[in-house]
C-alpha cells in the first residue's frame, strides 16, 4: 500500500472513532425535551441520586486513595441510579497533575467512569467545583472567570475539551456540569469577609484582594462560555450551572451591593440569568426552611422556561434519631410532592463530612439510603 493510501486509511479511521464518540454521546446519558421533560436516552427520567463528592478528588492529593468501587457497587444494589462528583481536584495543588502527567490524571479518572460502568450507575461530573481553583493554578484572580481572554478561560477550555471527547461515549456520563455554588460569593456587599482561602503550601496565592471577589456578570460570562465549549464536543447531553439557590438578595446585590430582599420576579430573573444558554436546565439546593419555601417558584419557573430543575443537593445532617429519620422523609415528601423530579442527596461516603453528613451503609445515616432507595421504587 502506497503511503498516501495509509495516510488517507489513517484518517478515515480517526474520523470513524470521531463520529462513533459523538452518535454514542448522542444516545447516552440525560438530555432535554422540547417542552423541557428530562430524558435519560430518549425516555422520560426522574429519580433521585446522590452526591458522591470524592469518588475521584480523593484518588488525588498527598494522601491518594480509591474505594470508590464498594461504593458504586452498594449504589447499584440499591438502584439509586445516578451519583454527582468533583471531576477535578479542590486545591490547585491536586489539579495540577492535570498539567503535570496527563496520563496519570486521566488513569485515576478512568477509573472512576469504569467503576461506575461496571456498576450501571450514571455519572454527573462537576469539572470546576470550587471557584477558585482554576485561577489560582495559572497565576490569575477569581475575577478572571469573567474574561474569555483570560487563562483561566484557556484552561477551562482546554480541560473540558478533555474529559468530554474522553468521556462522551461512556453510558455511565449522564450530564456535564459546571463546578459548585458559583453563584453564592458572587456581588457580595461584604465581600472582604469571604474571599476564598489562603493556603500557599496547596497551591492558593500568599494574599487575597478585590480582584478575588467573583460576580454575577462574571459567573455568566463563563457559564456560557463552559456551555459554548461542552456542545462543540457533546450537542446532546444535558449541562448544569451547578448553583445554589440565588441569594434571597441576589438580583440588589447584582445591582446596587445591598442585602435588601428580591421580589418573587426578580428571584426568577436571577434564576433564569444565572443559568444562561446554552445551559439547559436550573440548578438549586435544599437544605433549610427557606429552601424548601423556595421550590415551588423554582419548578414553576423551570415549566415555564421548558428546563428541568435539578436539586442538586437536599439533606439531614447529625447522628440518627426518630427525629432526624422523620425529617428526612419529610424531606423526600416535600420535594416529590413540589414536582421535583430529579435530586441528589448530600453525602454518600465523604470522609471530610462523617460526623455530620457522610452517609453509608453501615453508619448511623443508613437510614438515608434505606429512604431513598424506597422513594426510587416509587418513581420506578
Amino acid at each position: 500500500m502506497s503511503l498516501r493510501r495509509q495516510l488517507v486509511l489513517v484518517l478515515v479511521l480517526m474520523l470513524a472513532g470521531s463520529s462513533g464518540s459523538a452518535r454514542a454521546a448522542a444516545t447516552n446519558g440525560l438530555s432535554v425535551a422540547p417542552d423541557g421533560r428530562l430524558l435519560l436516552r430518549g425516555q422520560p427520567f426522574q429519580g433521585y441520586g446522590v452526591n458522591y463528592y470524592d469518588a475521584f478528588n480523593r484518588t488525588l492529593g498527598t494522601d491518594p486513595r480509591s474505594g470508590y468501587d464498594e461504593g458504586f457497587a452498594e449504589l447499584a444494589k440499591r438502584k439509586i441510579p445516578f451519583a454527582r462528583f468533583a471531576a477535578c481536584g479542590y486545591w490547585p495543588n491536586d489539579q495540577r497533575l492535570f498539567l503535570t502527567n496527563r496520563t496519570e490524571f486521566f488513569r485515576r479518572l478512568d477509573g472512576v467512569v469504569k467503576s461506575a460502568e461496571r456498576h450501571g450507575v450514571g455519572l454527573i461530573p462537576s469539572l470546576f467545583w470550587f471557584h477558585a481553583t482554576v485561577p489560582d493554578l495559572v497565576g490569575e484572580p477569581v475575577s478572571k472567570w469573567g474574561d474569555p481572554a483570560s487563562r483561566t478561560h484557556a484552561f477551562m477550555r482546554s480541560y473540558v475539551s478533555n474529559v468530554v471527547t474522553r468521556y462522551r461515549g461512556s453510558v455511565a456520563v449522564w450530564a456535564w456540569e459546571f463546578g459548585n455554588e458559583f453563584n453564592l460569593p458572587a456581588d457580595l456587599p461584604n465581600a472582604a469577609e469571604h474571599r476564598p482561602p489562603v493556603v500557599p503550601a496547596l497551591g492558593t496565592p500568599a494574599n487575597r484582594s478585590a480582584a478575588d471577589d467573583m460576580t454575577h456578570l462574571a459567573l455568566r460570562t463563563v457559564l456560557k462560555a463552559f456551555g459554548e465549549e461542552v456542545r462543540r464536543h457533546d450537542p446532546h447531553r444535558l449541562i448544569l450551572s451547578g448553583n445554589a439557590f440565588p441569594r434571597s438578595s441576589a438580583w440588589h446585590q447584582m445591582k446596587e451591593k445591598s442585602w435588601q430582599k428580591d421580589s418573587p420576579e426578580q428571584f426568577e430573573t436571577m434564576l433564569a440569568g444565572d443559568n444562561p444558554d446554552p445551559v439547559d436546565s436550573l440548578t438549586v439546593r435544599a437544605y433549610d426552611a427557606a429552601d424548601f419555601t423556595r421550590i415551588p417558584a423554582a419548578v414553576a419557573a423551570a415549566r415555564r422556561l421548558h428546563r428541568p430543575l435539578f436539586v442538586g443537593e437536599f439533606g439531614v445532617p447529625g447522628p440518627r434519631s426518630e427525629e432526624s429519620k422523620a425529617a428526612f422523609v419529610r424531606c423526600l415528601e416535600k420535594l416529590g410532592r413540589d414536582g421535583v423530579t430529579f435530586a441528589a442527596l448530600w453525602v454518600f461516603d465523604f470522609d471530610g463530612q462523617k460526623g455530620e453528613w457522610s452517609v453509608t451503609a453501615t453508619n448511623d445515616r443508613a437510614y438515608q439510603l434505606d429512604a431513598l432507595q424506597e422513594f426510587n421504587g416509587r418513581w420506578r
